[in-house]
């Protein structure tokens, strides 16, 4: 089978030709029909993420596909089901192998593609606002790179839980994107953050993706007890949070990777990723997808994440 791999510390990602895996206890083999592509993958390709694993090792943290074969001791799921799996790594390649307790079945109503693109942006964004932030139907949210895979969820999202949403973007297209997402404001990323935010009568809740100069002009704009989630570095630059301020005005500074919660309360992810399926059949939510390549292309996927061409998500079809 075709994988998209690592192959070694100092090599770049290249497809290739491997044996198709097979399942151990407690696993399942799928036939994978779809892999959203994330910011995650770029940094892995230069081993600076937080969960980068050994090499050799398969790209492409977020799969939905059909089951093939199952392990030993797998009694919840059975070839032919429709399943959706944040994987956390082997979902750029033709069929995976990943542990039953990080797949979902899949409603009849969702594709393969949104369902690669629903798992890891809206499950993030969803965990965020609503399990850690504690956002409130009245307060003012405002997302920075909101017309990103992670920030345009929020936008949908916030706008969901009864916020008022202020969405920053680069340029009117991806700001249209953030408004048909359901953004109440709109502030163009050369504009003054801070004192845009201001003359809306400032942020309670800041979820920030961009990091850099831009998390500092959001953290001025934050309402007293406020809080403030940085989601990514896309801008390159983490930010430096100064204690003595927080104090002034009572802010919270929240942390949240979904990856995490894998580890010590998976059930947060799996009930997270079961609202998030329930709300697409309900019509609720609808990802945008701006781009969908096969897996022989997924270099130039991961180009468009690179320089920021892309909306929404972008996803491979193996």
């Amino acid at each position: 089978m075709l994988a998209y791999q690592i192959p070694s510390a100092t090599a770049r990602a290249v497809l290739r030709d491997i044996a198709k895996p097979e399942p151990g206890p407690g696993q399942i083999r799928v036939e994978i029909r779809a892999c959203g592509l994330n910011f995650a993958d770029l940094l892995m390709q230069k081993g600076t993420y937080q969960d980068t694993p050994p090499a050799p090792f398969t790209l492409g943290l977020e799969i939905a596909g059909i089951v093939d074969a199952v392990g030993p001791g797998v009694v919840h799921f059975g070839p032919g089901d429709r399943v959706a799996v944040y994987s956390g790594q082997g979902g750029l390649a033709e069929f995976g192998v990943f542990d039953a307790d990080r797949a979902v079945m899949l409603p009849s109503s969702c594709s393969f593609e949104e369902a690669a693109a629903i798992q890891i942006a809206y499950g993030t964004s969803h965990i965020a606002l609503d399990h850690r932030a504690r956002l409130q139907p009245g307060e003012t949210l405002l997302v920075t790179g909101a017309a990103g895979g992670v920030g345009l969820t929020a936008v949908e999202i916030g706008r969901l839980m009864g916020a008022t949403v202020i969405a920053q973007a680069r340029g009117a297209d991806k700001l249209t994107v953030a408004k048909v997402a359901g953004a109440d404001h709109l502030i163009d990323a050369d504009e003054d953050l801070r004192q845009r935010v201001l003359d809306l009568g400032g942020a309670d809740v800041v979820y920030d993706a961009i990091g850099g100069d831009v998390f500092k002009a959001a953290f001025r704009a934050t309402n007293p007890e406020g809080r403030l989630l940085p989601i990514g570095f896309a801008g390159g630059e983490v930010p430096q949070i100064p204690a003595n301020h927080l104090m002034v005005k009572n802010l919270t500074v929240i942390g949240v990777y979904i990856g995490g919660y894998l580890k010590f309360r998976p059930e947060i992810v799996r009930n997270s990723f079961e609202t998030l399926f329930r709300w697409h059949a309900e019509g609720r939510i609808k990802p945008h997808v701006s781009h969908v390549l096969p897996l022989s292309k997924v270099a130039d996927g991961m180009d468009l994440l690179r320089a920021r061409k892309s909306t929404g998500k972008v996803v491979i079809t193996p």
